[in-house]
């Protein structure tokens, strides 16, 4: 998970204590201030960051953070850094290439690098996390708001290790949090034992065309009911009569769940252009995927029913068609309509009934 560092300097007086007190509940890594005195009224579960522009003494236990103008500066913290070991963190300000260069070099150099950068773009700060890969300081990017913050942590794909925020006020706290937290867990996948295979007629079926491109051993859940998924394969792998098409995973029946973050399902029905879905490996890991847009045509449908060693079913219905594709263990690729009863494909099972997409604890029937 990445970490939060929150700057009190101005943050009003009446939303102080609030945002201190919402700080501290969410487990920040860090607050930023000038004052020393307010700083060490802080518990000691969050780090203490004192903003110093002339490099004057710090109290005990403050990380101190100072402005990165040259190489004079930079030379100087470093010295501070590698001799006396004390917690130093360089603020510099990117507004060309000779700050931008300045900005990778601390971010090699220094326990803490705070940038802020003056153009919209985030090109020079694709080019300091490239800079800082692999050393062993941590890069904290300024946002503006909370919309800047999240595209900060999208950066890359991996984006600075932290994000420094100055809030409105509690709930922007809360919320950088949330933006920062990782909503992609592991899934504990199962192996499921296809039963029957049934064609069932013409129905319609959901293409979800994706901006991103899969692995090979990627794609996503689906499943006719709220408790049981089976991972369809993406167009990654090649098919004769036509290209392939690496971001798009051929789904299902339009009335199908997919499975998405924080536990939640959304019918295929419902996906749209900006809609978010979970990318699923063989291996069970995770990610967040950004839907480009949704194909809803009609097509002969097959119906898939399978079993978990547990005796639970699950059910999936799909185009009945040769190049569609799902997964088994170790990642096999299998054509749907070769598959027999008998054959083993990969699947994951939710213990929870849906109410419009979220786990609720009462009684549903799906059959």
């Amino acid at each position: 998970m990445k970490f939060a560092w929150i700057d009190l300097r101005t943050v009003p007086d009446v939303q102080r204590e609030a945002v201190v007190d919402a700080a501290v509940h969410a487990r920040v890594d860090a607050i930023v201030h000038d004052d020393v005195s307010l700083l060490d009224t802080l518990p000691a579960t969050v780090k203490r960051v004192l903003v110093q522009p002339d490099g004057a003494g710090a109290g005990e236990g403050l990380v101190r953070l100072r402005t990165v103008g040259g190489e004079t500066e930079l030379n100087a913290l470093k010295s501070a850094w590698y001799e006396d070991k004390t917690d130093i963190a360089g603020l510099v300000h990117v507004r060309d290439d000779a700050t931008l260069t300045l900005a990778c070099e601390s971010a090699r150099s220094l326990p803490y690098t705070v940038v802020e950068f003056r153009d919209p773009t985030k090109i020079p700060l694709e080019i300091v996390i490239a800079a800082a890969d692999g050393s062993p300081g941590q890069l904290i990017c300024q946002a503006a708001d909370l919309e800047e913050a999240q595209i900060i942590v999208d950066v890359l794909e991996k984006g600075s290790e932290g994000v420094l925020l100055a809030p409105r006020d509690a709930n922007d706290v809360f919320g950088l949090m949330e933006i920062l937290r990782d909503k992609t867990p592991q899934l504990s996948l199962t192996k499921l034992t296809v039963e029957s295979i049934e064609h069932c007629g013409l129905g319609d079926r959901v293409c979800i065309d994706t901006c991103t491109h899969f692995g090979e051993d990627e794609g996503m859940l689906v499943g006719s009911y709220s408790q049981g998924f089976i991972l369809c394969c993406s167009e990654t792998h090649p098919l004769p009569y036509m290209p392939t098409r690496p971001f798009r995973i051929n789904a299902g029946a339009l009335h199908s769940y997919v499975f998405g973050q924080d536990n939640r399902t959304n019918y295929l029905s419902e996906l749209k252009a900006g809609s978010t879905v979970l990318g699923v490996g063989a291996d069970g890991r995770t990610r967040r995927i950004v839907v480009g847009r949704i194909k809803l045509e009609s097509r002969p449908l097959l119906s898939i029913k399978a079993v978990s060693e547990d005796g639970v079913g699950v059910n999936l219905i799909v185009q009945d068609d040769w190049h569609v594709r799902v997964l088994g263990p170790g990642g096999a690729v299998l054509n749907v309509t070769e598959l027999t009863p008998g054959t083993q494909v990969l699947g994951y099972l939710a213990t929870d009934q849906r109410h419009v997409g979220w786990p609720v604890g009462e009684f549903c029937l799906e059959k």
